[in-house]
């Protein structure tokens, strides 16, 4: 644990700016036109990549600048969550996944403004605060509260647009209700300690889903893709997590035709 120790606290003085910048009107430009990037997601991942670059065996994934092979690797979203940090909402996290031979090892997401740390090391459980967590034991759908996100290129492209209608229509009559709070680190954490039993979503990249991921599974759920097949975060379009007991019936509901 003594290296995952480290990686926290490194995690942890990365949220000291973090917060800083939370509480100021903070410079937002834009990535699209939905995607934006404050002067605090560089501050923050360009802190962590100063860190991370003191563990030369890893090389360093991150959202802003360094795009690097994945094999032992260090994959790092300095906010995720950047519309809600940039509007003072405080649902928004940073996220570290680290990789060995191209497989999760650590993971750890932090939303310094609630002061809320989850982290999970393989084969070791998942936590919050120090406090192991498991999912939701809920076996009933229509019991169930489900979480999701729209991605940016519903902006610009019909197809993911209507993608996202669809799924909520055939999705929202059947569970209990349906969230969208706008950070997918956060929102996989949330299934992982059993506040949601599912989440969905398409287009997201390694860096939202790397840490959340093994959160999740040591917490005793199921990450799948929209197939029900092992998911690849550099590769399928769509992130299916769940608390096991629902998982078939979300993956079956997402498999109807448009």
């Amino acid at each position: 644990m003594q290296k995952l120790n480290e990686f926290i606290e490194i995690v942890k003085k990365a949220g000291e700016i973090f917060k800083e910048g939370f509480e100021k009107k903070v410079e937002i430009h834009s990535k699209g036109i939905k995607d934006l990037i404050t002067e605090y997601d560089v501050k923050v991942e360009k802190f962590l990549i100063k860190e991370f670059e003191k563990y030369p065996e890893y090389s360093i994934i991150a959202e802003e600048s360094i795009q690097d092979k994945f094999d032992n690797s260090i994959i790092i979203d300095p906010i995720d969550g950047t519309t809600n940090f940039a509007h003072h909402i405080p649902h928004c996290a940073i996220s570290v996944g680290v990789y060995e031979n191209r497989y999760p090892k650590y993971g750890i997401v932090y939303n310094p403004i609630l002061n809320e740390l989850y982290y999970a090391k393989k084969g070791e459980g998942a936590f919050k605060n120090d406090q192991r967590i498991y999912v939701s034991n809920q076996k009933g759908f229509q019991r169930s509260l489900i979480a999701t996100g729209f991605p940016y290129s519903s902006a610009e492209c019909e197809e993911d647009l209507q993608w996202v209608i669809k799924k909520l229509s055939h999705i929202l009559p059947r569970c209990q209700d349906i969230r969208r709070l706008g950070s997918a680190s956060l929102d996989l954490c949330y299934v992982a300690e059993g506040k949601y039993e599912g989440f969905y979503e398409i287009n997201l990249k390694p860096w939202d889903v790397s840490a959340g991921i093994l959160i999740v599974t040591e917490a005793g759920g199921i990450i799948t893709n929209d197939c029900n097949d092992l998911y690849d975060m550099f590769k399928d379009r769509c992130i299916v997590a769940s608390n096991g007991e629902i998982h078939d019936e979300l993956v079956e509901i997402l498999c109807k035709k448009l």
